[in-house]
């Protein structure tokens, strides 16, 4: 195959797996405590008899921003946000413990604390339920009271606290389901020097108009590898004639 043909084709393949993942933050532009995705190009050599003369580009997620998103006031007992760096602890589908920082909690028809996306919020001893009760408040070290049902404001009890974690950003990585897991499979101990603020959301660390312009950035990339490849067979189609008419 033309190397020239092959160095656009890898292009146009390499230019839609970057679009893949801006695509992906701009979906998630919205999304409570989202991080962003990071990818980047680099050069390889094509190897080959001849000489070394062409280049290609690979693509690949280099891991994510971990930038604060903004914190945005909601009002609702339910809600926080986490002061700084840390990362909430939930159960993932599979039982395992994971990190997040979507904060928007509440209680389930079984009294059990769960996030938007359904993951039980975990405590010291597990997941957290709570009694019935007639209000419910979060303090910053993530502590949950509440007013038992039928009883005064004089009766608040603590019922359980937040598991509230801070590892080091390059131990942990973002698994399928879109939480985090330490990279060696092994629970994150909790740090109580977490603080959460309640009332409160945080918002994505995704920049809409720079994923938007990075969209149509990329979508020219892909239009210049394509014409590159029509260019390449264009290119062989004359090469052919010229032999056919020697």
């Amino acid at each position: 195959m033309d190397r020239f043909l092959y160095v656009s084709m890898s292009g146009a393949k390499e230019t839609l797996r970057a679009q893949t993942a801006n695509n992906h933050n701009l979906a998630n532009a919205s999304t409570t405590g989202f991080r962003a995705d990071l990818s980047a190009f680099q050069t390889r050599a094509v190897v080959g008899a001849g000489y070394a003369s062409r280049a290609y580009a690979t693509n690949a997620t280099t891991g994510w921003d971990d930038t604060t998103g903004s914190a945005l006031a909601t009002g609702r007992d339910m809600d926080i946000t986490i002061q700084g760096p840390g990362w909430i602890a939930v159960q993932a589908r599979d039982g395992s413990e994971g990190y997040t920082r979507a904060g928007d909690l509440r209680i389930d028809a079984n009294g059990v604390v769960i996030n938007g996306a359904g993951h039980m919020v975990l405590g010291d001893n597990g997941p957290i339920t709570i009694p019935p009760y007639q209000s419910v408040a979060i303090a910053s070290d993530g502590s949950i009271s509440v007013v038992p049902l039928g009883q005064g404001a004089e009766t608040i009890a603590t019922v359980g606290r937040i598991k509230l974690v801070n590892p080091p950003p390059q131990s942990i990585e973002r698994g399928e389901d879109g939480l985090f897991r330490s990279r060696d499979n092994v629970a994150v101990p909790a740090d109580a020097a977490v603080r959460v603020t309640s009332g409160a959301l945080e918002s994505s660390n995704v920049n809409a108009a720079d994923a938007m312009v990075k969209m149509i950035e990329l979508s020219r990339h892909f239009e210049m590898q394509v014409k590159a490849m029509r260019t390449a067979e264009e290119n062989a189609a004359t090469a052919a004639q010229l032999l056919r008419l020697g």
